[in-house]
C-alpha cells in the first residue's frame, strides 16, 4: 500500500522537474526575437554552434545582403543567412569564441553568448571583450524559415 502512495508522488515530482527545465531548455539554442522584432534560430553545426537568420525585421530596408563589403555578396538574401558562426559550447548556456555578422553594417564581430532561459545575451566585439555590445535577445516559438 506505501508503494502504490509512492506512484502519484513520482509523477507528480517529475512533471515539476520536466515543467522547470522545459523554461530553460536548450540553453543557447534555440528561437530568439531580437530587439528589432528579427527571429534568429541558435543551433549546433557540427561541433560548433551558429545562428541563422530565420525572420527580418518587420521594417526591414532591404532583404538582400547590401552592406556586405563583398559586391558579390550584395545580391544574397538575408533570410537564411548564417549571421553567427564558429561558437564553442563551454556550458548549454554559454557559448564563446564566435563570430558573429551584422548585416546593418557589413561587419564581422568576434563573440559570445549566455542564456538564462528565457533570455539570450549577445555581446559582439573587436579585439577584447570591453570594447563592445551587448544585446538582449527573447526566446520565442519555434518560426518556420523565411523564403
Amino acid at each position: 500500500m506505501a508503494r502504490a502512495s509512492l506512484i502519484p508522488v513520482a509523477l507528480l515530482a517529475a512533471a515539476i522537474l520536466a515543467s522547470a527545465q522545459g523554461k530553460g531548455a536548450g540553453g543557447v539554442r534555440g528561437d530568439w526575437r531580437t530587439p528589432g522584432g528579427a527571429v534568429v534560430r541558435v543551433d549546433s553545426c557540427g561541433s560548433d554552434v551558429c545562428a541563422t537568420l530565420l525572420q527580418l525585421e518587420p521594417n526591414a530596408p532591404t532583404h538582400l545582403d547590401t552592406r556586405n563589403p563583398d559586391p558579390a555578396q550584395h545580391t544574397r538574401k538575408l533570410c537564411g543567412l548564417q549571421i553567427g558562426y564558429g561558437f564553442h559550447l563551454t556550458a548549454a548556456n554559454h557559448a564563446e569564441d564566435g563570430h558573429l555578422y551584422d548585416p546593418k553594417s557589413g561587419k564581422t564581430y568576434k563573440g559570445v553568448m549566455s542564456s538564462n532561459g528565457d533570455t539570450l545575451d549577445l555581446r559582439g566585439y573587436v579585439g577584447i571583450k570591453a570594447f563592445g555590445r551587448t544585446e538582449h535577445w527573447t526566446r520565442t516559438t519555434p518560426v518556420s524559415p523565411c523564403s
